[in-house]
């Protein structure tokens, strides 16, 4: 049975669909008339195709959002009006999830538990901002600026910055964008959203909700297509007053210096090398199946995946040895097979780079505990989970961000040393902990230079605390009340009151 045929008939119809541009609540034919494939990496088959955006359909996207944010009623709607049209949507991913999932599936390879780990995320981030729309409040400040017998009314205010740009990776389709989308909303801005070519169909198939849930036109836009085209056309546009990216640090990079031309606003989530500590004091038991998940989960590709592995060398031959057997007991294949925990990698493209570093990891001298070759399943994209030891600071494999299931493990024997190794990399985004001692957990964590950290777990994410990176992990903030102000602009406002 192949992967399509497993999976709900409202799934099949879906994907046999054709899938146009979402431009002002309506599907829309590009202007060049072009379509490209989408490709399922557990069989490396084409299972849809979606229109292909250009320049000239971005301008018509963007004009739709510009019309409804300066002319149209999701500014000037009452803040809790807003608030229940978010919640609607959150009610309609819900119901809609079974569906969602298997989308999400088909279309990145990740393991269905995973798949629904992140469509539970969707539904609490959508609600989270529901509830924040009437929230967002200016100060009085007319006592501290008033004085030598005259009277000012001064206050500040915060308004939506306009029409923001949502480009979305790969690795996490669906949640990446309603991390971004719902504080857009909720700040009133309208948006156009570019998802990664690779994974369109559940950004599409939002489009479905949105219009369902019927936000005004114009408010939400979408555009399937290359980022070198429309999400450059996108970036650039001096209509569109924000861009909110997530994916590697170099398009980041790029993305900067597109922005300069109208200086738009930019938030940025980008890429990580990210450590994790096992003490000498860690519960063993927690610490190696908890390490493990931190660079195997969604087969490393995860932006803050705990590639770096750093071992107190009194447990480190116990715990090397704990993950590789770890590693070994993991079943790779369909996403669709819940006794799958390793699905493929995204494409043929990103196989290819992930086998080539573990190559060069061992051309190099690093020694491969377990793992390292591809996984012959059909004509899918999957490689082993693969576990280095014996590494050194100056190899590739500890340096780069490799995106796939590839952990690296170095021993150390004391802390400032370890915690010096860990800063050690141009990145910034997570770091995890295992350890039982309070005094140790706190100090290093207060060292790291990294946005984000986990003690004695590895990944939990809320939407009430803010994510994002140091150093060349990012710009700015996503989730948390720094979410939604990402999506506003501030505003002060000095009146001379004439007694």
């Amino acid at each position: 049975m192949s992967t399509v045929e497993q999976v709900k008939p409202e799934v099949r119809d879906y994907l046999s669909r054709e899938h146009r541009l979402f431009i002002n609540n309506e599907w829309v034919s590009p202007r060049t008339a072009g379509t490209f494939d989408v490709i399922n990496p557990a069989t490396a088959s084409v299972i849809s195709s979606v229109s292909e955006a250009g320049s000239a359909d971005v301008d018509d996207a963007v004009a739709s959002a510009r019309h409804a944010f300066d002319h149209g009623p999701w500014r000037t709607m009452h803040a809790s009006q807003r608030g229940c049209l978010i919640w609607r949507l959150s009610e309609l991913v819900e119901a809609n999830a079974d569906e969602l999932i298997q989308l999400e599936v088909l279309d990145n390879g990740m393991p269905i538990a995973f798949a629904e780990h992140l469509m539970r995320y969707c539904v609490e981030w959508l609600r989270y901002y529901a509830g924040m729309t009437d929230k967002v409040f200016g100060k009085n400040a007319s006592n501290i600026v008033s004085g030598d017998g005259s009277f000012t009314h001064a206050y500040s205010t915060s308004q939506p910055v306009g029409v923001a740009g949502l480009i979305t990776p790969w690795n996490g389709p669906l949640g990446s964008l309603i991390i971004k989308l719902a504080p857009a909303l909720a700040s009133g801005c309208a948006v156009v959203i570019k998802p990664a070519e690779n994974t369109p169909l559940t950004t599409l198939r939002l489009a479905d909700l949105i219009a369902q849930a019927e936000f005004p036109p114009g408010v939400v836009n979408i555009l399937t297509g290359f980022g070198p085209v429309a999400g450059a056309a996108l970036v650039e546009h001096a209509d569109v007053d924000k861009i909110s990216f997530t994916g590697s640090t170099n398009v980041g990079k790029q993305i900067v210096k597109a922005a300069t031309g109208n200086l738009k606003r930019v938030t940025l989530e980008l890429g990580g090398k990210s450590p994790c500590i096992v003490m000498d004091d860690a519960k063993l038991e927690t610490a190696i199946p908890g390490a493990a998940m931190a660079i195997f989960a969604n087969t490393g590709q995860v932006c803050f995946a705990g590639s770096r592995l750093f071992v107190h060398k009194n447990v480190y031959d116990e715990v090397v040895s704990g993950i590789a057997e770890f590693a070994k007991s993991m079943k790779v294949g369909s996403g669709l097979d819940r006794d799958n925990m390793l699905g493929p990698l995204i494409s043929e493209k990103q196989l290819e780079r992930v086998t080539s570093y573990v190559t060069a990891g061992s051309m190099a001298g690093a020694e491969i505990v377990t793992g390292g070759e591809r996984v012959e399943s059909g004509n899918g994209f999957f490689v082993e989970p693969t576990v280095f030891a014996n590494v050194s600071a100056d190899m590739d494999i500890v340096k780069e961000e490799i995106f796939g299931p590839v952990l690296c493990v170095t021993a150390f024997d004391d802390t400032e040393a370890v915690i010096q190794q860990a800063n050690d990399t141009r990145y910034g985004l997570g770091a995890g902990i295992f350890s039982r001692s309070v005094d140790k957990v706190h100090y290093i964590a207060s060292q790291l230079q990294t946005g984000n950290v986990w003690v004695n777990s590895y990944g939990t994410v809320h939407p009430a605390l803010p994510f994002g990176g140091f150093k060349e992990s990012g710009w700015g903030r996503e989730m948390g009340t720094e979410g939604l102000e990402a999506y506003l602009e501030k505003k002060s406002v000095f009146i001379n009151l004439d007694p």
